[in-house]
């Protein structure tokens, strides 16, 4: 009989056997693909963002899927620890923008080396592709695994850490749901978040603007009123099927949760290219530009406010001859450019799917969870983390914080939970 098993070897499965054999258990780490860690060798462009510096309660903000529930959690272990930990394995991080925290030598598969080098240092016995089919339970509690050669393993505990349905060539297919189920927790409809987003707009579908970036802009998705129901001001950038880049992905769960509330119906998003003005101050600014240099072609006097492809394709859209001088242009048309200017809006009608998201919305209902042991109140010995729980935040170091507390916490209650 093992103490506790671990399932998956993504970042919080790592750190929940690390934490459950620190306390001497016999820790199994079941991981059904070649290696360990891949999720976490790919992230942050391959660099490993493994934290982020700011405060819990800004932490917690930039984690609109159940975020509050980290409150807890964060009294126990937080990013502050993870840091440490880090370091104590000989990673040595540097903080960059935002508060993301990387590895000095920028090197994503060195965060993987040093938790299999620490793995290895503790014992826990790490099978590669070992796929789990079932957990084994009965009435009141967790007794072990099946996998899928119908071998039974039997154990005091179990952690489940497979992960959700994003980016599904890291292993992550869905697998620990319906365990979840079984075991008789909730799952809360799953959906793409942090995603590109899809759009039939002529433009977009004739790819007039397909690989123009635009630098922070303020983008906004609007409710059926017209209303901002978030806005994130950084890059964005046009594709041949829609928008991409962080602003847009940022605002994706926003898209997806409004075409759920208004029955699927296209939903519109607001671009504001210039972030310190409105429609009236804009208009002042280009009469003002106007009267300093009224000779000169429209497409010559305001390409310093933004890029020319989006300069050329505003002006058209406010119904401007390009090669007009400003003087010639009525009140009416200048306002119509100044519109597009702050308030350039257009239809999005769809997400790409979940595979292709970064992460996933839904999951293991965290309403059923034990915030300060991650133990399932449904099965004694049972414990979840990552992102198969109903957490999710936006890139930039949130989903992994999340990952790495919830993994050490879980592991941590587990190998107690077997004393």
């Amino acid at each position: 009989m093992i103490d506790v098993i671990v399932i998956g070897g993504g970042p919080s499965g790592l750190m929940a056997a690390i934490a459950a054999a620190e306390q001497n258990k016999q820790v199994m780490l079941l991981e059904k693909g070649g290696k360990v860690g891949k999720k976490l060798a790919i992230s942050g462009g391959g660099r490993c963002n493994v934290t982020n510096r700011l405060s819990a309660e800004e932490i917690v903000k930039h984690i609109p899927g159940n975020g509050r529930f980290l409150y807890s959690p964060f009294t126990i272990y937080n990013n502050e620890n993870i840091i440490a930990f880090f370091e104590g394995l000989g990673v040595k991080l540097k903080e960059e923008d935002h508060g993301r925290m990387f590895p000095v030598s920028n090197r994503a598969q060195d965060v993987v080396d040093a938790l299999i080098h620490e793995m290895k240092r503790l014992k826990v016995d790490v099978r590669l592709h070992t796929s789990v089919s079932k957990l084994l339970m009965d009435d009141e509690k967790i007794y072990g695994v099946r996998l899928e050669d119908g071998t039974e393993i039997r154990a005091k505990a179990v952690v489940v850490a497979v992960g959700g349905k994003a980016v599904p060539q890291t292993g992550s297919t869905g697998d620990g749901y319906p365990w979840a189920e079984r075991a008789g927790h909730t799952v809360t409809e799953l959906y793409p978040t942090e995603v590109p987003v899809t759009s039939k707009e002529p433009f977009i579908q004739s790819r007039e603007l397909q690989g123009l970036a635009l630098r922070d802009v303020a983008v906004s998705v609007l409710n059926k009123k017209g209303k901002p129901i978030i806005t994130h001001q950084m890059d964005m950038l046009f594709t041949h099927f829609g928008l991409s880049g962080p602003a847009i992905l940022r605002c994706s769960q926003f898209i997806v949760k409004e075409r759920k509330k208004n029955g699927g119906a296209p939903v519109q998003v607001r671009i504001q290219s210039l972030v310190d003005y409105n429609e009236e101050t804009c208009l002042q600014m280009l009469n003002k530009s106007i009267k300093a240099e009224p000779k000169k072609a429209v497409k010559n006097l305001w390409k310093s406010l933004v890029p020319e492809r989006w300069l050329l394709f505003l002006l058209k859209r406010a119904g401007i001859d390009t090669s007009l001088t400003g003087i010639e242009l009525s009140q009416e048309k200048l306002r119509a450019f100044a519109r597009e200017l702050v308030g350039f809006t257009m239809d999005v009608h769809g997400t790409q799917s979940i595979e292709k998201a970064f992460v996933t919305g839904g999951g293991v209902s965290v309403k059923e969870i034990d915030p300060k042991t991650m133990a399932s109140k449904m099965k004694k010995g049972l414990y979840f983390c990552g992102e198969i729980l109903d957490i999710h935040g936006y890139t930039g170091g949130y989903n992994i914080t999340s990952a790495l507390v919830t993994g050490r916490i879980a592991g941590m209650s587990a190998g107690a939970f077997t004393n």
